[in-house]
């Protein structure tokens, strides 16, 4: 394989950001009444965003007549705290430090939108380090279509089959699939009770970010 670039989805795969968005959600609750979840209880549903966090913190789904409102105001309240404690997971800055020294491109593949993904990445400084950051609503559609990820590429000037792309939810890697890119499962990631990365017919399942260092070099 002739591997130049790492491509990463960004809540659940390279931070965790599970932590703000879960006090997001409680400003909510208790606006409503209602008693806080930990972040331990919301980080499997916190790579499905605002949908997953309302869903499972309010009990609302996009159907629901209030749900425009809650998501708006839930979104302000991540947006105003949107850099406390969230963090690079652990062994990422090592992974990032590693590329760069290996001359190996990197660069960010999201669906959170814009104006959410340019705050955060420029307050934990690395938007000047990321080849390409490309946001849920840089091309007509998110992921799991390949649009982003092809976006990218072109960014980049690189073919899909000189990334891999990395995500911790099945919509990651149908979207690289999508593109004929190659794609790893990240095991650290935001993975609900029933899901299982075994599954998704990954080019590959990791436990750590250095292992994706290795699987370049294999």
């Amino acid at each position: 394989m002739n591997i130049k670039a790492v491509l990463f989805d960004l809540d659940g795969t390279l931070v965790d950001t599970a932590p703000d968005l879960s006090a997001a959600l409680n400003t909510l609750r208790r606006n409503a009444g209602m008693s806080d979840y930990s972040p331990e209880q919301l980080r499997p549903v916190a790579s499905a965003g605002a949908r997953g966090m309302l869903e499972m913190g309010m009990g609302i789904a996009p159907d629901d007549a209030d749900y425009e409102r809650l998501r708006e105001e839930f979104l302000a309240a991540y947006r105003d705290n949107i850099f406390v404690h969230s963090t690079l997971f652990e062994g990422v800055e090592s992974l990032l430090t590693r590329l760069e020294n290996d001359k190996i491109s990197w660069g960010i593949v999201t669906n959170k939108p814009g104006w959410l993904t340019k705050p955060l990445l420029d307050q934990m400084q690395l938007s000047r380090r990321a080849a390409c950051i490309v946001s849920g609503d840089s091309a007509p559609r998110a992921k799991p279509a390949p649009d982003t990820l092809l976006l990218a590429c072109e960014q980049i000037k690189l073919t899909p089959s000189e990334c891999v792309y990395i995500g911790d939810d099945k919509r990651d890697i149908d979207a690289a699939k999508a593109c004929n890119m190659p794609v790893l499962a990240a095991r650290w990631g935001y993975l609900g009770e029933n899901e299982n990365p075994d599954n998704w017919l990954a080019d590959g399942v990791i436990n750590h970010p250095l292992d994706i260092v290795t699987w370049i070099q294999s």
